[in-house]
């Protein structure tokens, strides 16, 4: 019963990590629609990142993404502002959660507790969860399986979390330890020099204790792909592709001053 349950309750993203190749996710902070979800799919994209830190979509909007984009086989993972909202976007149909601006093990710890059901965690137990397509399951299996496919997902995007990253990548239940590279910077007091040897050292250290307790390590908040390369030679596997804002500004531009060229090209004849 529970091989079955597995092949129901499948993170792709995750499975891709394990098989050592490298993912990518769309960062979603703006889009409201379902689309946007098939959209990600069809681009191929890993998986879909909806970002409640520096977004301003409700919960509900939120799970709706979610479950569009199980819909489609593409996994859906959200960044928190809090723990406080861990139970509702599980609920609403992620399969991974992005906690933010952790500074120690005991954070790292409360967060995991906060994921997974017991006897791993302590999240509440509620039913009709859109992962299980909504249907009841033997409790003993449905908690083990839901523990093994949610991702949980360490920010680490300060001097304190990198000063115990090893002792942060060990902690039972730690999936990737995301690397936020501009609040990294800011706090190695280097703002925006993603290239700086002390954020290329950070890397380095943070891609060691991953590689040490066996969890893998994301790219984030860099746009330069020469950087982003590098950082993959190095050892990390996830790497954030732009957000919805981005992707739209990118190639909005760049048709927008196409027609311009068009425009001088004419009234120079």
């Amino acid at each position: 019963m529970a091989q079955a349950l597995r092949n129901i309750v499948r993170n792709h993203f995750m499975e891709k990590l394990r098989a050592g190749q490298v993912v990518s996710k769309l960062t979603i902070r703006i889009s409201r629609s379902i689309e946007i979800a098939h959209i990600a799919k069809s681009c191929g994209f890993d998986a879909l990142y909806v970002d409640l830190q520096h977004g301003l979509l409700s919960i509900e909007t939120t799970s709706q993404l979610c479950i569009a984009a199980l819909g489609v086989g593409i996994t859906p993972l959200v960044r928190v502002p809090g723990t406080e909202y861990v139970t509702r976007v599980l609920d609403g149909g992620a399969m991974g959660v992005v906690v933010l601006d952790v500074r120690c093990v005991a954070d790292v710890e409360n967060a995991i507790a906060q994921c997974k059901f017991e006897p791993v965690g302590k999240r509440s137990i509620g039913g009709g969860l859109p992962q299980l397509q909504y249907r009841e399951w033997p409790q003993a299996e449905m908690v083990e399986v839901m523990n093994e496919a949610t991702a949980v997902l360490v920010q680490v995007e300060n001097t304190a979390a990198l000063d115990c990253v090893e002792d942060i990548a060990a902690v039972p239940g730690v999936d990737v330890l995301m690397i936020g590279t501009n609040d990294l910077c800011a706090s190695l007091g280097v703002p925006g020099q993603f290239g700086h040897n002390s954020v290329r050292d950070a890397y380095k250290r943070v891609i060691a204790a991953a590689r040490k307790h066996g969890v893998y390590v994301g790219v984030g908040g860099i746009s330069d792909r020469k950087i982003v390369a590098e950082y993959v030679k190095l050892g990390a596997r996830l790497v954030s592709m732009g957000s919805d804002i981005s992707l739209l500004m990118s190639s909005g531009t760049d048709r927008a001053q196409y027609a311009k060229k068009l425009n001088d090209e004419m009234t120079a004849q």
